[in-house]
């Protein structure tokens, strides 16, 4: 089965593969025909839901094959990629967070395969009463926003700009799943996250859609990386991102169709 890859883990392969001088990875993704194989990717946190589910779609069409997963904030995600961690796929949250990997020319050409809109989250009874983004602006209100250098942040800075409001968050958190945890606890009394996000809480946060939402939607692109220790396996994980089968899992979830 698929797992998820710890920090800890991702160091030590990166700090095994400069010391040897050989790739990272005599990995079991580079064993002969028949044996187990590994493929692991990076994705951004706001998949960790649909991702997983197509890691067992992938694992189930490719007996022997196991699916590693390292979900978090993409900007930290491309800074690991590019200083060395092994892995045969990322997917993005931004196409900015992607262009610090293929500037590096350690990725394929991406490929655009969902959108995804921010969405007010209030915890399901909203104590603040919030009804709209100008309410978040109130010095009375606690939110929660991403960090500006991840995606979702910077969608938050966008959407703000564009209906020209100043929120002083209480805390800025470096990734999206982390920011909707802070509602679901009742620590905040609104946050911006994703759509999908305010869906994959099953009823734990309460969504308020907003009309600035559709000046700052993320486009989320997927490559294979150039140096990848499971070349095949990457092309046809990114192919059932790609697909149909890929799509109808990824829209059931609330994105958007690019």
């Amino acid at each position: 089965m698929f797992r998820r890859l710890s920090p800890w883990v991702i160091a030590l392969a990166v700090l095994s593969g400069c010391g040897s001088g050989q790739p990272a990875a005599t990995s079991a993704s580079a064993s002969p025909a028949g044996g187990a194989k590994e493929l692991t990717v990076f994705a951004a946190a706001s998949l960790t839901g649909t991702f997983t589910e197509l890691g067992k779609t992938f694992e189930a069409a490719h007996p022997g094959t196991t699916v590693k997963f390292n979900f978090g904030s993409s900007a930290t995600l491309a800074q690991q990629i590019v200083q060395g961690a092994p892995a045969d796929v990322f997917a993005a949250a931004s196409p900015a967070t992607m262009k610090t990997v293929t500037d590096a020319s350690l990725a394929t050409a991406p490929a655009t395969f969902v959108r995804n809109k921010l969405r007010i989250a209030v915890p399901a009874d909203n104590p603040a009463k919030v009804d709209e983004l100008k309410d978040l602006a109130d010095p009375k209100v606690k939110v929660a926003l991403c960090a500006e250098q991840v995606p979702c942040g910077a969608a938050a800075v966008k959407a703000l700009g564009a209906a020209g409001l100043k929120v002083t968050p209480v805390t800025l958190e470096q990734d999206v799943k982390a920011t909707l945890t802070k509602v679901e606890l009742g620590e905040v009394d609104a946050a911006l996250v994703y759509t999908t996000d305010v869906i994959a809480s099953a009823g734990k946060v309460t969504g308020i859609p907003f009309p600035e939402a559709d000046k700052a939607i993320n486009d989320y692109p997927i490559a294979t990386l150039t140096k990848a220790p499971a070349g095949d396996l990457a092309k046809r994980f990114a192919d059932l991102v790609l697909s149909q089968q890929g799509k109808d899992v990824l829209t059931k979830a609330g994105f958007e169709a690019p």
